[in-house]
């Protein structure tokens, strides 16, 4: 299984987290990184996108067809993002659009095995794969790439 963590691009301050929208260098984050999520991503993905509308503008430039989840909203934990991808059992790649701390505590949990947050920056991407080599089981980093390396 692929799971891929899209950290939501730059958004605006505001009172109202969920309300907060892409700033004109989040939606050049979005853009550039959904480019290249669209040479890269298996043609069946699943989408999941938490509700905040900054989640939701990032998801919008790759792509109109994907799952709001409101368990992956701000402040959700690493094991719900597991959870809703169904980690490590989907039958196809999962891509979550969401937000830290869950998002690197997701990634920490499955490659190093502890619970301290790692940080994304705005836009970035991590791409985990599972799998079972001659019995044992195994997470791959397969990329992290932040807009501005693209």
């Amino acid at each position: 299984m692929d799971l891929i963590l899209w950290r939501h691009a730059e958004a605006e301050d505001s009172a109202d987290d969920l309300a907060r929208a892409l700033t004109p260098r989040g939606h050049k984050q979005a853009t550039r990184m959904a480019r290249w999520l669209r040479e890269h991503l298996p043609a069946d993905t699943r989408i999941i996108v938490s509700p905040a509308r900054r989640a939701q503008q990032t998801a919008q430039a790759l792509s109109t067809e994907f799952e709001t989840v409101a368990a992956i909203a701000p402040g959700a934990s690493h094991a719900t993002v597991l959870s809703v991808s169904h980690w490590p059992r989907a039958k196809r790649a999962v891509l979550v659009v969401g937000h830290q701390p869950a998002l690197g505590d997701t990634v920490a949990a499955l490659i190093a095995g502890t619970h301290a947050g790692w940080p994304i920056k705005k836009g970035a991407i991590c791409w985990l794969t599972h799998r079972v080599r001659d019995t044992q089981t195994q997470v791959l980093l397969r990329a992290a790439m932040s807009p501005e390396m693209l």
